[in-house]
């Protein structure tokens, strides 16, 4: 899941000690065989890992350059910072969103678990520097895929597919993918749509965060204990440097980070997983890969070099463990060092270049369609059960990937899609079919569009018309009696109540109107039970009532005249719900008014 590939040079000789310092007292200058100690035990081994299959790491190669020596925040202070401060403390706005995002919803689901934002955030910046410094779209999905490289045993794992390519578009063996770098067989485990747009994208930042985060607390891990917080990091990847690393840039972190614009992050200096090619990194994978101290280090040396100098395994060369001895400080797991300060005659070995594979020629759009099939319907405040979706096809009616399609709401509507957007930028995939995020309707009726608008020269646009209907209610229940009875010239003593409901589900803010007719269902009526209008005269129809936030209609109270005999109470809502209260007024006059009210209502 991990990825680096190339050695990662220390900017400074300076630099490279302190950063070495720092890890060296995380690891406790330990051997490279052993785990950090932890807070609720002593030092932990290699059994101590996850087993085989729950692991998800291929042991492969990462970004190491390790955090400045200048903090990003000042000891005692907030770690929400502004958008000031060290380059390297910055964090693209909607990664930095997504990790945070997930935090709360662990916070939630598995309170005890603890799990920090700001160990997605060191994860997130050695797996891919956090999405290629915030290269992502407005939902959150990379502009282009993050891949690792083909993981068919020549240097890496060895994982035949196990996705069909749907992920990583090889059908042959398996590739890790996004921001989080996960291989496709562990995605199917663990993936997550966190920004609900109806899938689980690897290349989603959103998504693959909140995957990570349940993957770190898989189990009864309790990240607050350092042991667990250890265990979760090297399930990620079994490497006593990988740990050593993250936990470097997690400590970076929990001093004090703050928000960049999206696209401006700083990469980590070297290659990686967010540099487009074949250098990518295998990542998460069942019980693939060597135990910690089983072996060479993870990524020590290209598949196929020779020991250079600065190499684990190169005679008379520097340690790879901070603080181990040797001719000078070098990058944890290995590869080219620099020169000592004060010079010497050490020379670091730089990466070889890979080959750029072949680029194919890329189809031609020439139009985009309507991919969705039904209206695109919606009561006010639901959300729209269908999504708009466009195809994107060349000359010959083929679908064409990755082209990036605008989808924008155009009109007088209230309505959003998720997360309150008026616009969102979707990629097509390779079915050549880009599908926006689900739209949640206002508050206000009417139709609208959806405009989609492909990022090709000369290319058409797309309007899709939009609907949004009034709030509805199929059925309504009597809350009490649903026969009331009064003497002549006295109010009704009982209050009528009604439910509506939808489908089965309360149906609040729904429009109603309220009806009082003769038995035989004559109305309007002149004589008989009636209602008082603003103004305080009889009025024996209602309109204008809206169902409260529960679904409940209340009505105001009823009189009753000198008119004797059964009336019938009818409420119907917008939807077609209906119910039928019996009115009865019988009896001897109680003494009020002989006849119906005019004017001011008694007080």
């Amino acid at each position: 899941m991990a990825a680096q590939f190339g050695r990662r040079l220390r900017r400074t000789a300076t630099t490279t000690a302190v950063a070495a310092a720092a890890v060296a007292a995380l690891s406790a200058s330990q051997a490279p065989g052993a785990l950090p100690t932890g807070a609720g035990g002593g030092t932990q081994s290699a059994d101590d890992t996850p087993p085989p299959d729950s692991s998800a790491t291929g042991n492969s190669p990462y970004y190491t350059e390790l955090p400045p020596l200048t903090t990003p925040d000042k000891p005692g202070t907030s770690t929400d910072l502004p958008a000031t401060g060290p380059a390297e403390a910055g964090i693209p706005a909607t990664v930095l969103a997504a990790y945070k995002q997930a935090e709360k919803e662990l916070a939630k689901s598995k309170p005890g678990c603890n799990l920090p934002w700001q160990l997605l955030a060191a994860i997130g910046k050695v797996e891919s520097g956090q999405a290629r410094g915030g290269r992502v779209d407005a939902g959150g999905t990379t502009i282009s895929p993050i891949l690792g490289p083909v993981l068919n045993g020549n240097g890496f794992a060895n994982i035949p597919d196990t996705d069909n390519g749907e992920f990583d578009g090889d059908s042959t063996h398996d590739r890790a993918v996004g921001p989080m770098q996960f291989i496709p067989s562990t995605w199917d485990k663990w993936g997550q749509d966190a920004n609900g747009d109806g899938r689980r994208d690897p290349n989603n930042i959103y998504d693959a965060a909140l995957a990570a985060a349940n993957y770190l607390c898989a189990g009864s891990r309790d990240l607050s204990v350092q042991a667990d917080l250890n265990r979760a990091i090297l399930s990620y990847n079994h490497s006593q440097e990988y740990l050593n690393t993250v936990l470097t840039w997690f400590e970076y972190y929990k001093k004090g980070t703050h928000e960049v614009p999206d696209g401006t992050g700083v990469l980590p200096v070297g290659t990686g997983p967010a540099d487009p090619g074949p250098s990518a990194s295998p990542s998460p994978s069942p019980g693939t890969g060597p135990t910690p101290g089983a072996g060479p280090t993870p990524g020590a040396t290209k598949p196929g070099a020779s020991p250079s100098p600065g190499t684990p395994g190169a005679p008379g060369t520097s340690s790879p463990e901070p603080g181990g001895g040797g001719t000078g400080p070098s990058t944890p797991g290995g590869g080219p060092t620099t020169p000592p300060p004060g010079g010497g005659s050490q020379t670091p070995t730089p990466p070889s270049t890979p080959e750029k594979p072949e680029t194919p020629e890329t189809p031609v759009v020439k139009r985009i369609e309507k991919a969705g099939k039904a209206a695109l319907t919606a009561m006010a405040g639901g959300q729209f059960t269908e999504r708009a979706a466009v195809r994107a096809v060349d000359a010959d009616g083929r679908p064409v990937a990755g082209v990036p399609v605008r989808f924008q709401i155009v009109g007088d509507t209230d309505t959003r899609f998720t997360g309150g957007r008026l616009q969102v930028l979707v990629p097509t995939g390779k079915d050549g079919v880009a599908t926006a995020l689900t739209l949640q309707a206002g508050e206000r009726t009417g139709k609208f569009t959806v405009r989609a608008t492909a990022a090709v020269k000369d290319v058409a646009v797309l309007d899709q018309t939009a609907t949004v209907t009034a709030r509805q209610a199929d059925a309504l229940t009597a809350g009490g009696d649903t026969v009331l009875t009064a003497a002549p010239g006295t109010a009704f003593t009982d209050r009528v109540e009604a439910t509506a409901t939808y489908r089965q589900a309360a149906a609040p803010k729904v429009a109603a109107t309220a009806v009082i007719t003769s038995e035989g269902g004559a109305a309007p009526l002149d004589k008989g039970p009636y209602f008082k209008g603003a103004d305080g005269s009889p009025t024996r129809e209602l309109t204008g009532l809206t169902t409260d936030e529960n679904g409940v209609l209340r009505l105001p109270e009823i009189f009753a005249d000198t008119t004797t005999g059964t009336f019938l109470l009818r409420l119907e809502t917008e939807g077609g719900g209906t119910l039928t209260i019996e009115l009865k007024v019988a009896g001897e006059p109680a003494g009020g008014p002989s006849e119906e009210p005019t004017g001011e209502p008694a007080a």
